[in-house]
């Protein structure tokens, strides 16, 4: 049956057909491409086609699909069990291994997906605090939850406003918004009202509105300025986490989050989700504090075996150096085409990530990503999957290089992209 078909049937029993929004390809038009099989950088459509996928589950598969090792670890942990809702040595295990790779960490919270993560990050951040507001940057996505569902204010000094029905006003009245990369917005809120705001969170490079990275000095200035009044700094590593080397992206930089959270990579293609920091803050969630938080998937067996196993196979592998050299010369080719086609666009990267951003001008917030030509993206987003290629279906989202690319892989998508 045709993916067509899948959506048609789909439609009749699930809101939309999808169980994710940018799946329904609203932002791209056309009809949703199902998925049935994948191996290395492959996919296998319903539709009985081969697509080489630059989106890899939206981050996760940075070794490509099913790497050996890991649905080895998987069918052998699954065998043994699904599920307990109860104590397992591996989840120690693999606490001890990521507190390892990450030392400034010393204590981490398994949940069940990012949004989880970062749900019981801002919960934490408030518990231990004992204040209710915090900072949040327009373009930065942090899950569904009702809070962080909010877009900008009609003033720097007024709360966010909803950016979803059925979230409550008294929620996002408590969340400042203001735009990424200005540091001085974020200084002036923390000056005016800095003592009851628990937490700035940040992605440190963005990824929810094409990749967009911090500016010199805006992540260093964030961490002096919430350590200045008490405020705790919350990294959401989602997306960043284990991307650029097996570790954090803070860690690698030597920022230091009070909270960070982490997801897609740390499971390996499944769902989970986590939050570590200091031993301090960490013992004020419960049983040992005050912070209530549970789950009864959290730790799942399963979700642990192939977390520990693909970052076991980052940390031993190593492959960052080959993942940026393939990234960087997809997007130079990228923006040699642009250049020679006269085209207005221009290739954000780094390391593995990539947004083509259809304007030439440099995006440095959301407002400029919101500016960027969203036709001319759909049309090359469908370009690239007539040619055999599968990119996010939105020009707000990052595309990923993965392990399992190889240099033949991105001179096959730049022949294809300069036919645009």
């Amino acid at each position: 049956m045709t993916s067509a078909k899948w959506f048609e049937r789909a439609q009749k029993v699930i809101p939309g057909g999808v169980n994710s929004p940018v799946r329904a390809f609203n932002g791209v038009g056309g009809t949703p491409v199902y998925f049935k099989s994948g191996k290395g950088v492959n996919v296998q459509t319903e539709d009985g086609t081969e697509l080489i996928d630059f989106c890899g589950s939206w981050g996760p598969l940075i070794l490509g699909h099913a790497r050996d090792e890991i649905v080895d670890v998987v069918a052998k942990t699954a065998a043994d069990g699904l599920t307990f809702g109860a104590n397992t040595a591996a989840e120690a295990e693999f606490a001890e291994l990521i507190t390892t790779l990450i030392p400034e960490m010393d204590m981490v919270r398994l949940v069940s997906s990012g949004t989880e993560a970062v749900m019981s990050a801002i919960r934490l951040a408030r518990g231990y605090t004992g204040r209710r507001k915090i900072i949040k940057f327009d373009g930065c996505y942090h899950g569904h939850s009702d809070y962080l569902l909010v877009a900008a204010g009609s003033g720097l000094l007024t709360g966010g406003t909803t950016s979803s029905a059925g979230v409550s006003p008294a929620a996002t009245e408590e969340v400042y918004v203001v735009p990424y990369n200005d540091l001085e917005k974020v200084q002036d809120v923390l000056k005016a009202d800095g003592e009851n705001i628990a937490a700035v969170i940040v992605e440190p490079i963005a990824g929810n509105m094409g990749l967009v990275e911090p500016e010199p000095g805006f992540l260093e200035g964030l961490r002096e300025a919430t350590a200045a009044c008490g405020t705790l700094l919350i990294f959401d590593e989602v997306i960043n986490g284990f991307r650029l080397a097996p570790t954090t992206f803070g860690h690698t930089i030597g920022i230091e989050a009070d909270i960070t959270t982490l997801g897609k990579i740390i499971g390996g293609g499944m769902p989970i989700g986590a939050l570590g920091g200091s031993t301090e803050i960490m013992s004020a969630l419960a049983p040992l504090g005050p912070v209530y938080q549970a789950g009864t998937l959290s730790g799942n067996p399963v979700a642990v075996a192939a977390g520990m196993k693909t970052l076991e196979l980052l940390r031993d592998e190593s492959p960052y150096l080959k993942i940026e050299i393939l990234g960087k010369k997809l997007a130079d080719g990228i923006n040699a085409i642009a250049e020679e086609k006269e085209l207005d666009l221009h290739c954000a990267q780094r390391g593995g990530m990539f947004t083509p951003f259809f304007r030439k001008e440099a995006v440095r917030n959301l407002d400029d990503s919101k500016a960027c030509d969203q036709k001319a993206h759909a049309a090359y987003f469908h370009h690239m999957l007539n040619h055999g290629f599968y990119t996010p279906p939105s020009g707000f989202e990052v595309a990923f290089v993965s392990a399992a690319h190889t240099e033949e892989h991105i001179n096959a998508f730049l022949e294809a992209f300069s036919k645009l």
